[in-house]
């Protein structure tokens, strides 16, 4: 699957976000080494620690569904009420140490406006110095 792709289907992701709280809605498309796509989106709560992002919620859906083999992921967040978001969003640290639990150095994620403006890094390139399941 291309980036354009799996950058649309983030971008219909980030449209079932649940952020009333915040007005930051974003989506996500996580692409499997079986060719599956599985998205996700933010999901909030006026308790704040139960919110959940939504690269999270794609790896723990694909995780449940017994994928464990993961190529590249793709974000779209920003304000709620712009349709085109002002700047590529990054995950969060959080959602960067999951990717670290289930990914390869090498594995990729496109932070993207639109299918065709986006910038890309390696998950070593934005977590260089991380914890990991060896350390453990």
């Amino acid at each position: 699957m291309n980036n354009s792709d799996l950058i649309k289907s983030a971008v219909i992701a980030r449209q079932k976000s649940y952020s009333p709280y915040s007005g930051f809605s974003v989506g996500a498309a996580l692409l499997c080494a079986d060719g599956t796509v599985i998205t996700g989106c933010n999901i909030e709560n006026s308790a704040f620690s139960p919110t959940v992002c939504a690269e999270r919620t794609a790896f723990f859906k694909a995780v449940s569904d017994g994928k464990r083999d993961f190529v590249k992921i793709a974000v779209v967040g920003g304000k709620s009420e712009l349709e085109i978001p002002d700047y590529h969003c990054p995950p969060c640290g959080v959602c960067r140490q999951v990717m670290k639990e289930f990914c390869k150095p090498d594995f990729e994620i496109i932070m993207a406006k639109t299918p065709d403006d986006y910038k890309s890094m390696k998950l070593s390139e934005l977590l260089p110095a991380s914890f990991d399941k060896r350390e453990v």
